[in-house]
């Protein structure tokens, strides 16, 4: 497996006080082969502050023309990468690029397929979680441990990387934050290998510019349940 073999798909949309520091710390990564920056139809000056910076040539920009949610990224990005391997990183500062070195390893050792990267395995630094949040969270994976007879602690994490010819084989359906439930269970489906590891959580509140609510719960189960026993 080549060097720098890793590609990063970033999901944007109205982060423009941290998505220059977040690509700065991505870019450091000896790994990457390349950073594809989706912006997602930001209205705050974020597209504006992508579209005028100039970048290591490693990065590339794609724009969506309206807000259409994180799967509808994922989406864009996943047809573009080039990679053997194939990483999501969101463009807040919740989670430290640096630790895609260890994500990625077992995938290079040949031992993985995916790799998710678990905010509640500890081991790591962690800012308290928000209560209901985690209550959520931990409700759907344990759903999704039921449906799909495995063992996995943090379904709804960002850091997932991928083979990329898994990639491949998977058709995402969803616009939204249902991306997350909808590529566990149709990665789990395919009886892919999967591995779990810790990570570090400097997670924000909504004052701080968190999105995702518990309204997003429901869709999520929905999804879960659905892709069980639909193709």
């Amino acid at each position: 497996m080549n060097a720098e073999c890793l590609s990063i798909v970033m999901p944007v949309y109205n982060e423009k006080n941290t998505v220059l520091e977040i690509v700065n710390k991505v870019l450091k990564l000896e790994s990457l082969k390349e950073l594809i920056i989706v912006d997602d139809g930001s209205t705050d000056g974020t597209k504006e502050l992508i579209q005028k910076t100039e970048f290591d040539p490693k990065v590339q920009k794609v724009f969506h023309e309206k807000n259409t949610g994180k799967g509808a990224c994922l989406r864009t990005g996943f047809e573009r990468a080039e990679g053997e391997i194939v990483g999501i990183q969101d463009s807040d500062l919740e989670y430290d690029p640096n630790e895609f070195s260890e994500l990625i390893a077992p995938i290079q050792k040949g031992v993985a397929d995916v790799v998710y990267g678990s905010r509640l395995w500890g081991g790591k630094p962690q800012r308290a979680h928000m209560f209901w949040h985690l209550v959520g969270n931990r409700f759907l994976t344990l759903v999704a441990d039921v449906l799909y007879n495995t063992t996995l602690t943090d379904i709804e994490t960002c850091y997932k990387v991928f083979r990329r010819d898994v990639l491949k084989e998977i058709r995402i359906e969803s616009n939204g934050f249902s991306v997350e439930p909808e590529l566990t269970a149709k990665i789990l489906k395919k009886k892919l290998k999967v591995y779990e590891m810790p990570i570090s959580y400097y997670g924000r509140t909504y004052e701080e510019g968190k999105k995702i609510s518990w309204k997003h719960g429901f869709s999520a189960l929905w999804t879960l349940i659905k892709y069980r026993f639909v193709d």
